[in-house]
């Protein structure tokens, strides 16, 4: 199995949604989507639990976890959420970033913007390599 890695630095919101959204519009079983982050918060952030479930996905029960090279070794592709210089690094897998806002602290409005990017990125990214 070839999995890919949407990757922040808190694990808590873009990297967690990217994720979600990955699983949920694939086409292929044999690749699934998984998150982790450099430096994990404790929760996935309230607002992006709230404006996940508006359209159908519950991460109320997901943790923010730590990218570790153990957890590295099923991954194909990493996909950053615009972290800079805390982005991750692993040698032999590729990295891409996208330049996606936190939702941290945003305003539910902007929270949901981000959210709908995200998606948008998503669907786009499993057309061009048919996922």
């Amino acid at each position: 199995m070839t999995d890919i890695m949407f990757a922040c630095v808190h694990n808590a919101g873009r990297s967690q949604m990217a994720a979600a959204f990955f699983n949920k519009h694939r086409t292929q079983d044999a690749i699934k989507g998984v998150s982790a982050g450099t430096n994990p918060a404790s929760e996935v952030h309230g607002v992006v639990r709230e404006i996940m479930l508006e359209v159908g996905v519950d991460l109320s029960n997901i943790t923010p976890i730590k990218l570790t090279p153990q957890l590295a070794t099923t991954i194909s592709t990493i996909i950053t959420m615009g972290c800079g210089e805390t982005c991750p690094y692993v040698p032999g897998v590729k990295i891409v970033d996208w330049k996606i806002t936190d939702p941290k602290n945003k305003p539910i409005d902007e929270a949901r913007e981000i959210r709908d990017e995200i998606e948008t990125k998503i669907k786009a990214f499993i057309a061009e390599n048919n996922y």
